[in-house]
């Protein structure tokens, strides 16, 4: 398709890169291989997990009746054999949110790099790697709906590392212990304690990522994360090239993806993205996120709601306060 990334003259004052990201169709370049075939594998994987999570239930009802009848060891060993094998699923779920920030940083390596004058000629080039950043973003807010709307998550993981003590004072041998040790456990269980798990990871893994490379100016990353914001701001607000989309969950993708990215640059910017200093257009994003049918987007402003880093500090713009209130 040639060059997909149309870049076009700017009229206005702030200068706002105004450009086409073809989530839709980009594919690597010779020059982007070796970091896609790396990040590939993992997204491979992403769909799967957030099928299994869409698909868990729980073991609310066994869990209630043994705890209900303590002295019943019939219901005792039916709840502990149905949460063993969901506490697999669980460290699954938590061993694939340290492999999707190993791939997060290899992306933020190759989009920050020296490789190019600046981000915009990134994205311009590296565009299977963009579309793969965003990927990662909207798997992430994926996953962390599903998990805020699941209570049976902890609930079971809980369960498990109560009745797993018990055992051990106990001296019963527990058939699953080596799933999960306990040094492990107590990972897991900080993971999941967290409202929007997997954005904390990526919000750590950034901020990790900027720390560990000294070398690399703080620019390169935040401006990375705000021109992948001002895309998706542009791409959703101009109908040219809204009508570009083939699909209309290429809308949805799009919000989740300026959302992650607006969370991500709150995190690792100094003074946040709520400040005037910030790079993004603040006031653009959530007037984007107004514009759409209220039901699909009520998740992505309280993403922004509560899950931000600086939303409520004494220099947010009151407008921008009061537009999420």
């Amino acid at each position: 398709m040639g060059n997909l990334l149309k870049v076009l003259t700017c009229t206005d004052l702030e200068q706002e890169p105004n450009f086409f990201l073809d989530f839709e169709n980009a594919q690597p370049t010779d020059a982007e291989r070796e970091v896609w075939d790396q990040v590939d594998v993992v997204l491979k994987d992403a769909k799967g997990i957030l099928d299994e999570l869409q698909a868990y239930k729980g073991a609310g009802q066994e869990i209630r009746e043994a705890i209900q009848n303590p002295s019943d060891e019939a219901l005792q060993e039916q709840a502990w054999a149905a949460v063993v094998p969901l506490v697999g699923k669980l460290k699954k779920f938590y061993q694939f949110s340290q492999r999707l920030e190993a791939a997060l940083h290899s992306l933020l390596g190759a989009l920050t790099s020296e490789t190019y004058d600046d981000t915009t000629q990134h994205l311009e080039r590296e565009q299977a790697l963009a579309k793969q950043f965003a990927e990662i973003l909207h798997f992430t807010l994926r996953f962390d709906e599903l998990k805020m709307t699941n209570p049976a998550i902890q609930n079971d993981f809980s369960y498990y590392r109560r009745t797993l003590s018990r055992m051990r004072i106990n001296n019963v041998p527990a058939e699953g212990e080596n799933e999960v040790n306990n040094e492990l456990a107590n990972r897991i269980s900080l993971f999941y304690a967290d409202a929007t798990p997997m954005l904390k990871t990526l919000s750590d893994g950034t901020t990790k990522f900027v720390s560990e490379n000294k070398n690399l100016p703080i620019e390169n990353t935040t401006d990375c994360l705000s021109t992948m914001a001002t895309v998706c701001k542009v791409m959703l607000e101009t109908p040219e090239y809204r009508s570009r989309f083939t699909s209309e969950e290429t809308v949805s993708f799009c919000l989740r993806v300026m959302v992650g990215v607006i969370i991500l640059y709150d995190y690792v910017h100094p003074v946040g993205a709520f400040a005037k200093s910030s790079k993004i257009d603040m006031k653009g994003c959530i007037k984007v996120l107004k514009d759409q049918p209220p039901n699909s987007v009520e998740g992505l402003l309280n993403a922004l709601r509560y899950t931000t880093k600086h939303l409520n500090d004494e220099s947010t713009n009151k407008t921008i306060k009061s537009m999420l209130q």
